[in-house]
């Protein structure tokens, strides 16, 4: 019997595909006293023979499919299955302390792992890494939990998660994940922003998923309303079908507008970017018609990996977009981590309230060598195109002389021992906290650009969680508190001659592109797939007439008006 599940719609398009849950399992150990400790050893033997069949077929097909050097990891993994070294010890220790096969492992494994860690060398950090990831393996076996493998999937599939970690989305496949939809999340989680960089239908927030969907199950994800069918029937499956081709035939009608300048009717230009997570994301750019990146979120570079990026690693990432793009604008945010992204291998405590706590530039002005290894990376790549540099969270003109202070030490160090460093890249800031938008006039003495990060001002503005369902009705991105933050930011740019720029989420959606246009905004970057939509919305707007609005509109006291107003008076 088919049934419909509702979420929220965060990546637009139509799935339709099986279902693949993507779990992580539970792999906590217990210790335990055993009395039969040869059955205990055959038994840790056995799970070691099931991991190696494993990685043996992982590693084929990922040699296949993604050739011989992302295979190679696995053949490393399979190294650390043969190692004496390793698996003697373990046994020892089944032995000697009479313990469950789970214990040993998990406290050898451990040893090693904290040794190589502790080695200046990166080799050895390497391995700890396959160590890590080859004891969840065997661990699996002998609890008998399966573990997914989101990298190594090979037909066609909708994924089921509570939630994507950004690990997790990095891994998958774009050719035969064809949607997913999760528990969790909303249009501003990270799973929704990865979802619409991949150009993949995903709904999210639908919080029933994963407790109605089991594996194998024919599903439609639908992204344009938000819907999940699940086991749909033939009459279902063909309405859907029909839809997924009128939205292709839409996507084809604004594809015509790729090479053109985004213009409003009363001949105004302004700029339509993109907002892009890894160097792959560019090809997206470039065929939706992307003038700029306005947001290059360079975590990603430090995610789903067990220890920091190599300077070379992020010199090669930065030059590959700039070069890409051909001599249009990249505007490459700094490394932005906490609150909901989190590095395992930086050991950072945990914090009861992340959101406002020690992340973005508060960390990089804390951990200056990894805030330096970027700078120079960046610098050293921005001759090879039209590089612009921002800074995340800046809360204070303080945070933000000092960065710049930092970032000029490591050019003029760079510059002295003859390495090429353009002389034109604008500094900027992200305006994602309320006392920086309150103080934009002071900022745009000093800053090039502005670019307002949207998704964590709403947050920070309204004091409501943005991944909280419960108080999810406050995300009011046509708040007019939220809309006279934004207008003093764009005055307090122009009044100085300055650019300002929208990166968050807010950019591209459909009813606050007109409030944006009339607002002055320069630049609207948002996700990929939102461009020519946004550029055909453009076309049929008058800037000027809007702008006389501006007054009208600032002065409203409700959401509700502000989007009445809207739609009467610029939806057709």
């Amino acid at each position: 019997m088919s049934s419909m599940i509702k979420g929220i719609a965060a990546s637009a398009g139509i799935a339709i595909a099986k279902s693949f849950r993507l779990e992580h399992p539970d792999l906590t150990v217990e210790k335990q006293t055993i009395s039969d400790k040869d059955a205990e050893i055959k038994r840790f033997e056995e799970a070691i023979n099931q991991s190696k069949d494993e990685l043996e077929v992982i590693k084929n097909r990922a040699n296949e499919e993604l050739g011989e050097d992302k295979a190679a990891i696995f053949s490393a993994h399979l190294l650390v299955l043969s190692d004496p070294e390793l698996l003697n010890p373990i046994k020892d220790k089944i032995s000697s302390e009479s313990v469950n096969a789970e214990f040993a492992l998990q406290e050898v494994a451990n040893m090693f792992i904290t040794m190589f860690e502790g080695m200046d060398n990166e080799y050895m950090a390497e391995r700890a890494a396959d160590i890590r990831d080859v004891t969840k393996r065997v661990l699996a076996h002998l609890l008998g939990v399966t573990i997914s493998n989101p990298s190594m999937i090979s037909e066609e599939v909708i994924i089921i998660a509570e939630d994507l970690t950004p690990s997790d989305t990095a891994q998958l496949n774009r050719k035969y994940v064809k949607g997913f939809t999760t528990d969790i999340g909303g249009r501003t989680s990270h799973s929704a922003i990865m979802a619409r960089s991949m150009e993949i239908p995903a709904v999210v927030g639908t919080k029933a998923v994963t407790s109605t969907i089991q594996n194998g199950v024919m599903v439609i994800v639908d992204g344009l309303d938000g819907d999940v069918i699940v086991d749909p029937s033939e009459e279902v499956l063909a309405q859907y079908r029909q839809k997924k081709e009128q939205y292709e035939a839409q996507k084809a009608e604004w594809a015509k507008l790729k090479n053109e300048k985004t213009v409003t009717s009363d001949g105004e230009h302004v700029e339509l970017a993109a907002n892009i997570g890894t160097p792959e994301d560019v090809k997206g750019v470039l065929e939706n018609g992307g003038e700029a990146i306005g947001l290059y979120r360079t975590e990603f570079l430090y995610m789903g990996r067990d220890q920091l990026p190599t300077e070379e690693e992020q010199f090669d990432a930065y030059k590959t977009v700039l070069e890409k793009m051909e001599g249009k604008p990249v505007v490459v945010r700094t490394l932005d981590i906490g609150g909901d992204k989190e590095l395992p291998y930086l050991n950072l405590p945990k914090e009861l309230n992340p959101f406002l706590g020690f992340r973005a530039i508060r960390l990089c002005l804390e951990e200056q060598d990894i805030f330096r290894t970027q700078l120079r990376a960046l610098l050293r790549a921005s001759t090879f195109g039209n590089l612009k540099i921002m800074f995340p969270m800046i809360a204070t003109l303080d945070e933000f002389r000092q960065a710049k202070a930092i970032l000029m030490e490591e050019k003029e160090k760079l510059v002295a021992s003859g390495t090429a460093v353009s002389d034109s890249i604008e500094i900027g800031i992200m305006v994602e906290i309320p006392s920086t938008a309150v103080l934009a006039d002071q900022f745009a003495k000093e800053v090039d650009f502005f670019s307002i990060g949207t998704n964590d001002l709403i947050q920070y503005t309204m004091a409501a969680d943005r991944m909280n369902e419960r108080v999810s009705y406050l995300y009011q991105p046509y708040s007019p508190s939220i809309l006279r933050l934004v207008s003093m930011v764009i005055e307090a740019a122009h009044k100085e001659g300055k650019w300002a720029g929208m990166c968050g989420e807010m950019a591209g959606d459909t009813i606050a592109i007109p409030i944006l246009l009339g607002l002055g905004l320069d630049e609207f970057s948002m996700s990929a797939t939102s461009i020519l939509p946004a550029r055909t919305q453009i076309k049929k707007l008058s800037k000027a007439e809007i702008a006389s609005n501006k007054e009208k509109i600032l002065s409203m006291s409700t959401t509700e008006e502000v989007v009445e107003f809207i739609k009467a008076n610029y939806m057709n």
